[in-house]
């Protein structure tokens, strides 16, 4: 496996299309030299041991050697010690809701980035488990599968936002069967959710997913984003043109949060239900849950040890810079006898 130290580095690789640039602003500037003196086929002719193919040559091992010294520079590290480590942990899904009610503002700075902030919360408390995320709205989607790679997990979830799965609505249970689909049916136990939402269910039967859930032994605790008072929801995301959603009467639509809903797919499986507050530790009681689930064994492959290989392409380079110092631009005698373009073919004839 290879990665790179330093990958930002390699913002020095558009520097190349200057250098190539430059390259063919002086091949040009020597054609119209030549052309100053005559026809330039005329003029070439007199001077046959200039080789245009090797002004090229040189150019291209300039570019390659600097290609190889800007890798050099970020430092490409290869793994050389791969091994089974073994965790232990459960099988976690996070649901989130993404529908146009999380950008309701009633926790700060909207439901939607607090959502966020929750779930990377959790992903920084995992000792060893499989986390999965899963998008809702009107329909679930796969985010991201089931894996041990938390910084994966947590790149991702700077991309969700409110309004990011096309189907408006909000379908507690399409997530809830996604899950199912997700973890392995053979297994009674040792897998959880975490469902992240306002409650505010509009297209299925939360409770009855969650009860086929529990049957397979799928523990779900929510997580109440919102007021029971509930807060009027904005046309577009913050920084954008202002306004709230209205009904067709013209009367501005509040969100609430839906804390019954929530409290029974919960307590249907097992699990607990908490509402999120501006400011508080919403996920403690999730963490102590988890921790007290039974635990089972991965085996995950990963790589123990890196070695710096920048050596070998800095060597590379200087090979690449010294050969071009000592290439000329003379053709090669041997090789010219051969050329059917000489300019002086026609003059050899006669």
């Amino acid at each position: 496996m290879i990665k790179f130290a330093h990958p930002e580095y390699f913002i020095y690789m558009l520097i190349l299309p200057a250098i190539a640039a430059a390259l063919w602003f002086t091949w040009y500037l020597k054609n119209r030299s030549i052309r100053s003196y005559g026809d330039q086929r005329s003029v070439l002719s007199l001077v046959d041991r200039r080789s245009r193919v090797k002004f090229w040559l040189r150019g291209g091992i300039v570019l390659l050697a600097f290609a190889a010294l800007v890798t050099a520079y970020a430092n490409p590290l290869i793994g050389t010690k791969f091994e089974e480590v073994t965790r232990s942990g459960i099988d976690l899904i996070v649901a989130i809701d993404v529908s146009a009610s999380m950008r309701a503002e009633d926790i700060q700075p909207n439901r939607i980035s607090a959502a966020r902030k929750e779930l990377q919360n959790l992903i920084n408390n995992l000792k060893g488990d499989r986390i999965g995320i899963i998008v809702f709205s009107g329909d679930a989607y796969t985010q991201l599968p089931l894996t041990s790679d938390y910084s994966a997990a947590l790149m991702l979830t700077d991309v969700i936002d409110a309004g990011m799965a096309p189907t408006p609505g909000t379908a507690i249970g399409s997530a809830i069967e996604l899950a199912r689909e997700s973890f392995r049916k053979e297994e009674g136990k040792y897998k959880a959710m975490v469902i992240i939402t306002d409650g505010e269910n509009h297209e299925d039967d939360p409770v009855a997913a969650a009860a086929e859930a529990a049957n397979e032994g799928i523990v779900i605790h929510t997580i109440g984003m919102g007021s029971l008072e509930g807060a009027p929801i904005p046309l577009s995301a913050r920084g954008g043109e202002q306004g709230y959603k209205k009904d067709n009467d013209g009367s501005m639509l509040l969100s609430r949060l839906d804390a019954e809903t929530l409290k029974k797919v919960a307590a249907t499986t097992g699990g607990t239900f908490t509402q999120a507050l501006s400011g508080r530790d919403n996920l403690a009681t999730v963490f102590d849950q988890i921790e007290r689930m039974e635990k089972k064994e991965f085996g995950t492959k990963q790589f123990t040890d890196y070695e710096d290989r920048f050596q070998y392409l800095v060597l590379l380079g200087l090979i690449l810079l010294i050969s071009e110092l000592f290439l000329s631009e003379t053709r090669n005698r041997f090789l010219a006898r051969f050329s059917i373009f000489s300019p002086n073919d026609e003059r050899r004839r006669s």
